[in-house]
């Protein structure tokens, strides 16, 4: 079964373990308003969409918390562009 999203909100981060070591996209959060501002994949895991399950998870996250996102991160902004759906509702305009 593939690892699952962690949210580690003192540090203000998602993460999701892989063999390569962690991915995590790190966000700052301003009352309700969390600007998603950098993702990282560790490169021997890039092309496995580690980085789409974890935006996946955050946006999730983030919807469960009653958030809006600003998607600074280009990657963050990509995977909403192709996923619309993954935002619905939560993605600041």
């Amino acid at each position: 079964m593939p690892a699952s999203v962690q949210h580690d909100a003192d540090a203000h981060r998602f993460t999701l373990a892989t063999d390569a070591g962690d991915a995590a996209l790190e966000y700052d959060l301003d009352g309700d308003r969390a600007t998603f501002t950098h993702t990282a994949v560790p490169e021997a895991a890039e092309g496995e969409g580690v980085g789409s399950r974890l935006v996946r998870g955050a946006l999730d996250a983030a919807r469960d918390e009653g958030w809006t996102v600003v998607p600074q991160c280009p990657f963050v902004a990509s995977y909403i562009k192709r996923h619309p759906d993954a935002g619905t509702g939560i993605v600041a305009e």
